[in-house]
Order: structure tokens, then sequence, then C-alpha cells
């Protein structure tokens, strides 16, 4: 049977690790408890997360036991790590509600029920602390000059790191302790951005328990010339469907460019690795065949078959002129709206179809938006109720992103 890590090595997944050889020959060998954390600091997972999901789910299928740590509790504080400001603060409530909502959503993709893969909220523990044990007991085992030389605070010393933020990697470490004692978790795994912090994580259970443990770290979702994955003009793609939709989803990988087919095919499938090559191998128009599996295989993974079905035959219908558009995005807006008219601009920015009235003009100066298939040339095109047939409008940004309104 196929080592879990040459399987992570081979779809290129892994970006550092602690001790290569120990994690390679533990993996093949025994069911190892690993955790990686995620910090409820919305009410969703989106696209970047989904590399830790993916690995999770690789880890978990092999028979290894994920713990999901939800981070109540860190993230009262906020990780400086890849930030060049200070997070936003949340309220408790806020925090608690967003973490019951990520932890519904990896039991989507996730055995989480306390025998094969665990969830757990550092809250627990971090809310309990009291602040001079806590600092004799294990602030003591930290470094402040080693602190201060990690990647995770570096960037943030010009500009200014609190001491609020300046008490995350601590926390993080001492989350591995904690899942250490509780569950004999023996490997803390994130994203790159991650490599401080884990490494803490592990020279603390060292110190503290005497025992071995190990840190792995993966890529980020990063397109072909460096810029993170899943940001679009009206904000991040989120695995929630009411926030992106199933449709939404779809398009956006079947429109990335070229460059990036590869990597996502390896790093968002399950496809086995000849087909990802063999699909990565296709040239010109052929790629858009590469493009649509990885989008159908990507959605169904997150949404499952029916809704990758759906947006599938969504797509196909709209590219091929058909009259299909059940699952196209759509609004409904009231017809009074629509009286006196509504300016394209305006109607567009509230549709978030764009961020801004200067994209908006932009696109239409460049033939780039169409109402019911008829390009704009006026910014100033008021939109009424004549413009809605049987009670519907489509207006298409660009060559692929469609968005209907309908009356109510």
């Amino acid at each position: 049977m196929k080592n879990v890590y040459d399987t992570l090595l081979e779809r290129g997944y892994i970006e550092q690790i602690t001790h290569e050889e120990e994690v390679k020959e533990l993996l093949a060998k025994e069911s190892v408890t690993f955790y990686i954390g995620f910090d409820p600091t919305a009410d969703s997972l989106h696209l970047g997360h989904f590399i830790q999901i993916m690995v999770m789910m690789h880890m978990q299928r092999a028979g290894h036991k994920p713990i999901a740590l939800i981070g109540g509790g860190t993230a009262k504080v906020g990780d400086p790590s890849g930030k060049t400001d200070m997070r936003k603060m949340l309220t408790p409530e806020d925090i608690d509600s967003n973490g019951e909502c990520l932890k519904k959503q990896m039991e989507n993709y996730l055995t989480l029920d306390g025998k094969d893969g665990y969830v757990s909220n550092n809250a627990q523990w971090l809310d309990e602390l009291k602040y001079i044990p806590f600092l004799r007991e294990i602030g003591s085992k930290f470094s402040v000059n080693r602190m201060l030389s990690a990647e995770c605070f570096k960037q943030r010393l010009e500009k200014g790191l609190s001491f609020l933020e300046f008490n995350y990697m601590i926390m993080q470490a001492y989350d591995f302790l904690e899942l250490n004692r509780q569950f004999g978790c023996t490997m803390q795994l994130g994203g790159n951005d991650q490599w401080s912090n884990i490494i803490a994580g592990v020279d603390l259970v060292r110190r503290m328990e005497s025992k071995q443990v190990y840190g792995l770290t993966f890529k980020l979702l990063l397109t072909s010339d460096g810029k993170k994955m899943g940001k679009t003009e009206s904000g991040a793609i989120w695995m929630d469907p009411e926030k992106t939709t199933p449709y939404e989803l779809f398009q956006y990988l079947r429109n990335i460019e070229d460059a990036d087919v590869e990597n996502c095919l390896k790093l968002l499938t399950f496809l086995p690795m000849d087909e990802v090559r063999a699909l990565s191998a296709l040239e010109g128009s052929e790629i858009n065949k590469a493009k649509e599996i990885l989008a159908f295989e990507f959605t169904k993974i997150v949404h499952g078959a029916e809704e990758a079905d759906k947006a599938l035959e969504t797509a196909k219908a709209l590219f091929s002129g058909g009259n299909n558009t059940e699952n196209i995005p759509t609004t409904e807006m009231d017809a009074s709206e629509f009286e006196e008219g509504v300016l394209i601009l305006d109607l567009m920015l509230k549709l978030e179809l764009v961020s801004s009235k200067g994209e908006g003009r932009r696109l239409i100066q460049q033939n780039g938006v169409s109402v019911n298939d008829v390009v704009l040339e006026d910014f100033n095109r008021l939109i009424t109720k004549d413009d809605f047939i049987s009670g519907d409008l489509m207006i298409r940004k660009g060559k692929k992103v469609y968005h209907r309104v309908k009356l109510k």
C-alpha cells in the first residue's frame, strides 16, 4: 500500500518538514494522530483553506486520524503570520458562531466522530489559563531573541507588532502540547506561513514531555505568478453555497490560467496522477477540457455530484447558446426599483459584478458588458422594467461571467 507521505510529495503538497525520514517511516507503520488549526475569523471556509482540507482527507483515507482544531481561543488574539496589519477583533459571540459553522462544514469532508477523527476547540484550555502560572510554566521555555527572528514576526516589526499578537506563537505551541496530552497527537500540519509557529510547538512538546513530535507544512494555493488563488473582484471564493454558489465556484476554476491547471489538478482533486499529467499536457483550446474536469471534480468534492452536474450543465448550456439558466447566480429585486430606472453601474455594483463604478466604466468602454446579449456602449444606461424579458434580465461581464436579475 502506498505511503501517504509519497502521495503528498508526488502531488506537490509538501513544502517543509522537521524530520523527513522519521515522518515517512512513522506514516508507513502506524496510524498517526495529527492536527491542523483553523481560526474562526469568518463563518465559512474559503478556497485557500481547502489545501488543508485536502491534506486531511488524504491522511484520513490512509488510516491516520485528524484533529480539526477550531481556534476559538487564538482567534481572540489574531495570527500575525502573513499580515501587514493587526486583524480586526471579533466579539466572543461571533467567534463561537463562526467556529460552529466551520465545524459543520468540515464534517462534510472528514469523519470527526471521536474515533477516526476529532474536532476540538482551543478556547477550552486557552480561556482558562492563569497568567502568572502560564508565564512561569510555558513562557519560560521561549527565547524572545529566537521569536523575533521568526519570519511571521519579521515583516511586522517595522510597522509595529502588538504584545497581544506576539503571544500568538506561544499559544499555538501550547495547543500542540495540549493535543499531545489529550489525544496523543504527534504531528502538526499547516500552510508554509505557519512554519515558525509549528517549529515552536514541536520544541515545546519536546521540552515539556520529552517526546519526539513532528511538523510539516504544505504549499499555499498560489497562481503561477505567485498570487493567492481564491480572490475575485467581488471577494473570496467561499465553500458556503450561500456565499459562493456551486456554479460560481465551478466557473472560477473553469476560468483559471492555463499555467495553473496542473497545480490545481494535483492539489484540488483526487484524480490519479497519470490522468493529471495527461490532462496537464493538453495544449491550445484542448486545455479547456482539463479546466472543465478540474472545475467539475472540485465542485463535486465541495458540494456533491448533483451540484457539480448542475454547474457543468449550466456552463455548457450558456456557452452553446442553450436555454438552461436555472443554476446561474440570480438576484431577485422588487419591480418597483426599476420604475424610474437603475443606472447599469449602480446595478452591477449592487450585484457585486464590479468592485467600483470606475471598474464598471472601463468594462463598458472595452465592450465587456452585455445586457440580454446586447453589448452596452453607454455607462449612463438606465435599466428599466422594459429591459426584462418575462421578468428576467441577463447581464454578462466579459465572456464567461453571467448574472440574472429576476423581478418579484
